[in-house]
């Protein structure tokens, strides 16, 4: 088993032992549900090399029935089909704008508010173009379960405006992209997304 392989299974491990934790009413299951939680995290610190501590304090206080992660991105090609991207703050390495899903907008207004923060483009949502399971990618292993909903949108305005959580916006060449920023995309995703917008391939992907 690999350790992405393995990472998976003790963030499974931990999901049952939250929602065990969650609808417990004897102090019997409670007290093995924490144990196993407790379990899982030990594994998690020896897997990450971060201490226990730090990873309790990744992990939100389960209130509720824990599910996957929301990460929305828009993908904006100007007229000469270049891909806007934004400069991550996090790694340093760039990504397409983008977010967590936010309480009280859609998923396309959420697409087109982060893109207007991080890059100073309008932009207007056309179309959902994949919907990722990042497990079933080979992103770099990390604590939570994501999908990850890409929006193709179209510009209505020019002026590239850098937000203050980004350290830079630009337009890149699919052949000439820059240091990626693979917590949250893979050259082969932008790839297959171009492919879709520029040969007009109306089917929506999914995992």
């Amino acid at each position: 088993m690999t350790p992405t392989e393995l990472l998976e299974e003790i963030k499974r491990l931990k999901s049952i032992a939250d929602v065990g934790l969650l609808y417990c009413n004897n102090n019997y299951d409670k007290e093995r549900y924490s144990e196993l939680k407790d379990i899982c995290f030990r594994l998690l610190s020896e897997l990450s090399g971060h201490s226990i501590e730090a990873l309790k304090e990744t992990f939100p206080l389960i209130k509720d029935y824990p599910t996957a992660k929301v990460d929305i991105r828009a993908f904006v090609l100007s007229p000469n089909n270049k891909i806007l991207m934004a400069r991550e703050s996090a790694d340093g390495n760039w990504s397409l704008p983008g977010g967590w899903a936010d309480i009280g907008h859609s998923p396309a207004e959420t697409a087109a508010k982060e893109c207007k923060e991080e890059t100073g483009i309008d932009v207007i949502p056309k179309r959902l173009l994949a919907v990722y399971d990042k497990r079933k990618h080979p992103h770099p292993p990390e604590p939570h379960y994501i999908y990850k909903l890409v929006f193709h949108c179209e510009a209505v305005s020019s002026t590239l405006n850098k937000g203050f959580d980004v350290l830079d916006v630009g337009y890149f060449d699919i052949n000439n992209l820059p240091e990626l920023s693979t917590d949250r995309i893979l050259k082969s995703q932008l790839e297959q997304l171009y492919k879709k917008v520029t040969n007009s391939d109306s089917e929506t992907y999914f995992d």
